[in-house]
């Protein structure tokens, strides 16, 4: 489906949708709703048929064409459905009133009278509206003229017309039972003349029937198409002449057939008799739909829409001539004996009489479920089956049976008219909401999610939004799941955009924001391993993040992009480092930390949240510290004069100083040391935490104290610091020692190795006193 159309069809939402107060413009026939939609697919019919694009199927372009044709009930049904219904004289009030009244105006009453026989005749039209285009036969040049040719000539030579053909050229000629036929030709013009007539009557179109008819030369066929019209006369009747028609074409003003009755009864016996061609049966048939006639118009059927036709027809028209049998006192049905007729009077027993007739329309039309089809889309097609609901009245049911379908599987989202379907069904449902009908709740959700997951496969964030606002109480957590689903592939300015349209439809920004945050943590956390087993190494290189690991990096960005969710970004942050540092992601964790805006740092509350956070702001800092002191030692060469030595000097002893006090302070402190719960227990994040600290105590202790050994050279105080660090280590009072005691992390022994090495370093100098170094340092 072409992207365009999508846009398209969001726009028409929005448009309407801002027009929800307005049933009359939302259900106008030219710009509501379901027109512009109709609109919209034909258009892009119009374009694939153009184009000829090889990309597109027939499969396709059928789904399109019967979205536009469902678009086209749905405008033709729902106004009559959900606008007040204008008042309508009875037709036995208007016989009482006047019992000349034409068999035309009575007709419309008694369409009037039913709004069922209202709604099957807005089908009717419908059905013609969408039938397929006729298929003109050959312009002749007389009637029957290679026949005539053939006549003509027999009888000028005297052998008489040749073997087989007939003698004469009345229409009723081949219809004799002697087995004589036209000549070949003319046989075959018959054949689709005839069915060129059903083709116009099937499409509604009469008057091209007849003028077909006229300008083959057989105005009698043109007479008998004309016989189905029903007998008007404007003079006559109480009804208001304001369509601007006159009847300069008629002297008498009168029009249609007076004895339609008459007619009827020829047309179904012409229907019947074998003697003629089937396609000529099909076309008095079409004629007259009736239950005799049933089984030759089938015979003619070979599309679903077809068969449609057939029922709707038989049933309006036998609704229509039963109707008409049981008034009483109209002149042009029973003469001047009419005249005397008693008026019968209006009871409820009409009203039982409709339920029975609804009943027995529901059971002719039920049948169509499971009708065989020889061209297009079968009976069971999604779209067949909505149409059918449509006009039972069904649509609730029909959204069940279509969002059980999704989730049981049945329809394939890989299948080219999975699209058009699953878009037709949303926007129905909005539709549907619109004009104030119910959708089943649940229906609706899955009908949306569907479309929703259409519109990521296609590429169409920006419609995402508007879509997944209609979900409700659902709506936040439905687009939040969509923004997860963004991944890695949207940059920050995306990523901040799309939480823009979140507002433009009506979500809370704020919740949009916190639950996708959520989300793509939990997403993330499916796939990295859990933080427990042995402790990480630190001094082995790092490999480079993988794309789960960025994910749950960058889940920060959704809450810390606005003030409002800053709380949250400051909890999320803080599981982000645990995991990070518990599992030795050092760098992806101060990368982290340099996301996240400074104003989360004056976060007080909850105050151990804050003090968390401030302790992975301690660490970075050190962290930096130790780099810096790594890079300075660095920048010492040989070949330094005495000035440039002297500052560089200065600056590596003040950077050791500062390193020295930030991480005494540290480890002085309760760095990462939570309290513990009311019970006494320990819970997840108590165990992250202590896990933190057991990695980076004993690698801060260790670091410094290499750090103040390997600078003994120029700072031969510092091998005194540095054995005083061990007191520190081993002060009860901080208790630093149990940080070593993990069997898989940095042994005490590790620790007591190094001391070691600086007590035999400062016995270097001379003497057999190992604590010589601390009062020479002192």
């Amino acid at each position: 489906m072409s992207d365009s159309l999508y846009a398209a069809c969001a726009e028409v939402l929005t448009t309407c949708q801002g027009l929800k107060d307005d049933l009359a413009a939302l259900l106008d026939p030219s710009t509501g709703f379901a027109p512009r939609l109709r609109h919209l697919c034909r258009d892009k019919i119009d374009e694939l048929e153009r184009t000829a694009s090889a990309d597109v199927s027939q499969a396709e372009l059928d789904a399109l064409r019967m979205e536009a044709n469902t678009w086209g009930l749905l405008q033709a049904l729902m106004p009559a459905r959900k606008m007040e219904p204008a008042s309508h004289i009875h037709p036995q009030t208007l016989l009482a009133q006047n019992p000349f009244t034409p068999t035309s105006t009575l007709a419309q009453a008694i369409m009037h009278a039913s709004p069922l026989l209202s709604e099957l005749v807005v089908v009717r039209e419908w059905l013609h509206e969408t039938a397929s285009t006729v298929q003109h036969p050959e312009v002749t040049t007389g009637y029957w003229k290679f026949t005539k040719y053939n006549v003509m000539q027999g009888l000028r030579t005297g052998a008489g017309a040749r073997e087989g053909l007939v003698r004469e050229m009345d229409p009723d000629a081949v219809n004799r039972g002697d087995g004589k036929t036209l000549a070949a030709d003319d046989a075959a013009f018959e054949k689709s003349l005839a069915q060129a007539i059903y083709s116009f009557i099937r499409a509604g179109r009469l008057d091209d029937a007849v003028e077909l008819c006229r300008r083959a030369h057989q105005p009698w066929r043109a007479a008998s198409i004309r016989g189905s019209l029903l007998f008007q006369w404007r003079a006559i009747t109480n009804e208001q002449c304001d369509d601007g028609l006159d009847d300069e074409d008629d002297a008498e003003g009168w029009q249609g057939n007076q004895r339609r009755r008459l007619w009827k009864s020829t047309c179904i016996r012409a229907a019947l008799n074998p003697n003629l061609s089937d396609p000529e049966r099909v076309v008095y048939a079409a004629l007259t739909p009736t239950p005799q006639t049933f089984t030759v118009l089938r015979s003619a059927c070979r599309t679903w829409e077809d068969h449609l036709w057939v029922q709707i027809s038989i049933l309006c028209e036998e609704k229509q001539s039963s109707e008409m049998l049981k008034l009483k006192g109209c002149f042009w049905e029973g003469a001047l004996a009419a005249l005397e007729e008693i008026p019968a009077p209006l009871n409820d027993a009409d009203e039982e009489e409709e339920e029975e007739w609804q009943k027995e329309v529901t059971s002719a039309l039920e049948t169509l479920g499971g009708v065989v089809v020889e061209d297009g889309p079968p009976a069971d097609n999604a779209f067949h089956v909505s149409q059918l609901a449509i006009i039972l009245n069904r649509i609730q049911p029909l959204l069940d049976t279509f969002a059980a379908g999704l989730r049981d599987g049945i329809y394939d989202p890989d299948s080219s008219e999975y699209p058009t379907m699953t878009r037709f069904f949303a926007h129905l449902c909005l539709f549907l909401q619109m004009i104030e009908i119910y959708t089943p709740p649940l229906a609706t959700q899955v009908i949306l999610e569907a479309y929703l997951q259409v519109l990521e496969a296609a590429g169409q964030r920006e419609l995402i939004a508007m879509y997944a606002g209609a979900l409700g109480d659902n709506a936040v957590e439905r687009y939040a799941m969509f923004l997860t689903s963004l991944d890695l592939s949207a940059d920050i300015k995306e990523r901040r955009l799309a939480l823009t349209r979140a507002r433009e439809h009506g979500l809370d920004v704020n919740t949009v924001a916190i639950v996708t945050a959520e989300r793509t943590i939990e997403k993330a956390f499916e796939h990295l391993p859990p933080l427990r087993g042995p402790l990480p190494s630190i001094i082995a290189l790092q490999p480079e993040p993988s794309n789960v690991e960025m994910l749950l990096l960058r889940s920060i960005e959704w809450t810390s992009l606005m003030e409002a969710t800053y709380d949250t970004a400051l909890e999320q942050a803080t599981v982000i480092l645990r995991y990070f540092l518990g599992t030795g992601r050092v760098n992806l964790a101060r990368k982290l930390l340099d996301m996240l805006p400074p104003e989360i740092a004056a976060i007080s509350e909850p105050e151990d949240r804050a003090t968390e956070y401030l302790h992975y702001r301690q660490f970075f800092n050190i962290w930096e510290l130790l780099d810096r002191v790594t890079e300075c030692r660095s920048l010492e060469v040989s070949l330094m004069n005495k000035d440039t030595r002297a500052e560089w000097l200065r600056d590596y002893k003040e950077l050791i100083e500062q390193c020295y006090e930030a991480i005494v302070k540290l480890l002085t402190e309760d760095w990462m040391l939570p309290e513990q719960t009311a019970d006494g227990g320990v819970d997840r994040r108590h165990l992250e935490m202590l896990r933190v600290r057991q990695i980076y105590v004993p690698e801060l202790i260790l670091r410094l104290h290499v750090m103040l050994y390997t600078s003994r050279e120029h700072i031969p105080g510092n091998l005194c610091v540095a054995l005083e660090l061990a007191n520190i280590v081993a002060d009860s009072r901080y208790k630093l020692y149990d940080d070593f005691l993990q069997p898989d992390g940095r042994r005490l022994g590790e620790y007591l190795g190094v001391v070691r090495q600086a007590v035999i370093a400062g016995m270097e100098s001379g003497g057999s006193d190992p604590f010589r170094v601390l009062q020479v340092g002192a």
